[in-house]
């Protein structure tokens, strides 16, 4: 369609438009009526109410959404499906389900939106009643009418129902998803939220409204005010479209007119529906019937009206401007400007959509020098702790000390060889966890081989864990720095490696009783082994993995230091281009 909006200067337009008005505006005797000024207020209504219902739309989507994605982000938790698959003994089942209930229960700690949770399976250990987390029988899912739902998809939503809590009944909306694991179906997660909540979004700052949330199916969830029953408003609209509208609804049975509006979301499965008595939205305009009759007053309106839409069509390209400018993020989901201007906003837009292309070229830019200068540092700090020729000396040194009949000095130099053949790992920055326990059990061998009867340690880690890699040469430093400084004035020396597996973590925790942080800090350091060493194990971790992982100092009740070190649960050696 032609739009001289978008082909000639404003300026002209501004000028002849008004005068246009002017004259037609003279050549009217009588221009409005009770029916055509009603029409205009239902319009208007209509529209501002279909604004406010898409944003209120949009609220409750977002806020029901994250309950759908929370609930699907739960129901694949490993140790939630082990804990359904029910294949251990009765007392890792118990662990389990402790594990599981304090998963969820951080949920509705977490989230002021949820009011509980249920986890229906097979055999549950049941919950306190005054617990927010309860675990169900299958069977009873049947008596909440939720089954069917369940039967024609994986998760659906409820009408709002009275809950029963420690509070006592409460309003509450429930979200069901089948837990699937392998092609077996475990159990249904359900998620109960406050029905108050999700009220007081559909109510906004519109007290004594008449609205109803109904879902993609056409099910009436939740009403305020004085609303049509399902049965009246249900012939008028279909839900399952992804349109928006109103509809004027004749009145019937003693009742009056009522306006209907809808709003519809592409991205949300909600409809919202709000109702308006006719009569009070036409009220004003049977005060306005009496003056319509002025031909000079009709003719000022019209030049308003009018002006307020020439005002509306430069306005409004300039508003998509600022919201494309406001919401811009590099690499995002940005506002598209149109491309059909030929006027001055057509040079403002594709100005600003130079400027973009050219920011994001910078920003790639940035992004792979980041990306070279951080594998470059990477590989500098591996390369420190990578002496190839070392390993050769120690081994022709092995066969002196054999020829010379030095056992413990033999000894002391074939465990250094496994040392260094596992720090070079042909050139791998990973291990297997196996390989590192060897290696620190090499170290901690050749230390006791020194110090007698002095020194003694621990090492535990299971042997599922030694199959995860690590990061190489990771314990080392911690337990060469415990002995070095720690052990410095002592005679004897504890050092504990506990390894375990904590969700998709691994966390170790080295101690010692040595003499602890803080007379490791007063003393001179005459070596540099233990602070370098410690640097460069924290500096590899946060290069490769970030700040979610890392290692944390203190000292112990007991005397001496603790280190634990947090790190990811690596399946494979990661990607050298990763």
């Amino acid at each position: 369609m032609f739009n001289p909006f978008k082909k000639y200067r404003i300026d002209r337009l501004f000028f002849h438009s008004f005068a246009i008005v002017l004259i037609a505006v003279i050549g009217v005797t009588a221009w409005t009526s009770y029916s055509n000024s009603s029409k205009a207020l239902v319009q208007t209504t209509s529209h501002y109410q279909q604004q406010l219902l898409d944003e209120l739309n949009n609220e409750i989507n977002t806020k029901l959404v994250m309950i759908e994605q929370i609930s699907l982000s739960s129901s694949r938790d490993s140790e939630l499906t082990k804990y359904l698959r029910n294949r251990q003994d009765e007392f890792e089942r118990y662990r389990r389900r402790a594990e599981v209930e304090s998963a969820l229960a951080n949920l509705t700690y977490a989230i002021p939106l949820i009011q509980g949770i249920d986890l229906y399976m097979d055999n549950p250990i049941l919950s306190e009643r005054q617990n927010y987390i309860q675990f169900r029988n299958f069977m009873d899912l049947d008596k909440e009418g939720i089954a069917e739902c369940l039967a024609k998809s994986d998760y659906c939503w409820s009408k709002e129902y009275m809950f029963p809590s420690t509070q006592g009944e409460i309003p509450v909306l429930s979200f069901f998803r089948k837990i699937v694991f392998e092609d077996d179906y475990l159990g249904v997660l359900v998620v109960h939220i406050k029905a108050n909540e999700i009220r007081k979004l559909l109510t906004g700052n519109s007290d004594g409204s008449n609205r109803i949330m109904a879902d993609s199916e056409g099910q009436q969830i939740m009403k305020i005010g004085d609303a049509l029953d399902q049965s009246d408003w249900s012939r008028w609209i279909d839900v399952k479209s992804n349109k928006s509208g109103y509809v004027h609804i004749p009145a019937q049975d003693g009742s009056n007119d009522t306006l209907l509006v809808y709003s519809r979301m592409d991205n949300s499965i909600w409809t919202l529906i709000e109702f308006t008595s006719w009569k009070q939205i036409t009220a004003s305009s049977l005060k306005l019937a009496e003056w319509i009759g002025l031909i000079g007053l009709a003719a000022v309106l019209l030049v308003v009206l009018f002006t307020h839409f020439l005002s509306r069509q430069f306005t409004k390209p300039i508003k998509r401007l600022v919201t494309a400018m406001r919401v811009y993020s590099v690499g995002g989901d940005n506002v598209e400007l149109p491309v059909d201007y030929e006027n001055e906003f057509g040079y403002l837009f594709a100005g600003y959509r130079k400027q973009n292309e050219r920011i994001e070229q910078l920003y790639l830019s940035l992004e792979r020098r980041y990306e070279q200068q951080r594998k470059a540092e990477i590989e500098a700090l591996q390369a420190n702790i990578n002496p190839h020729f070392l390993y050769n000396m120690l081994d022709q040194l092995n066969w002196m000390a054999i020829e010379a009949e030095q056992n413990e000095l033999s000894r002391i130099l074939e465990l250094m060889g496994r040392m260094f053949r596992i720090g070079l790992s042909n050139g791998n920055s990973f291990i297997p966890i196996a390989d590192e326990l060897l290696h620190i059990n090499c170290y901690l061998e050749i230390q006791q081989l020194r110090w007698g009867e002095g020194l003694e340690y621990k090492i535990e880690a299971s042997p599922e864990l030694q199959t995860f890699y690590i990061p190489k040469l990771t314990l080392q430093p911690f337990v060469e720095n415990s002995i070095v400084h720690g052990f410095n004035k002592q005679r004897s020396g504890y050092v504990s490696i506990v390894m375990e597996i904590i969700g998709s973590a691994v966390r170790i925790v080295i101690d010692d009783n040595g003499s602890g942080l803080k007379q490791s800090e007063d003393r001179p350091h005459n070596r540099h082994t233990g602070g370098y060493g410690i640097r460069n194990v924290r500096e590899r971790i946060d290069g490769y993995f970030g700040g979610s992982y890392g290692i944390v100092l203190g000292e112990r009740e007991e005397g001496g230091t603790r280190v634990e070190i947090t790190l990811p649960l690596l399946t494979e050696p990661p990607s050298k281009n990763d």
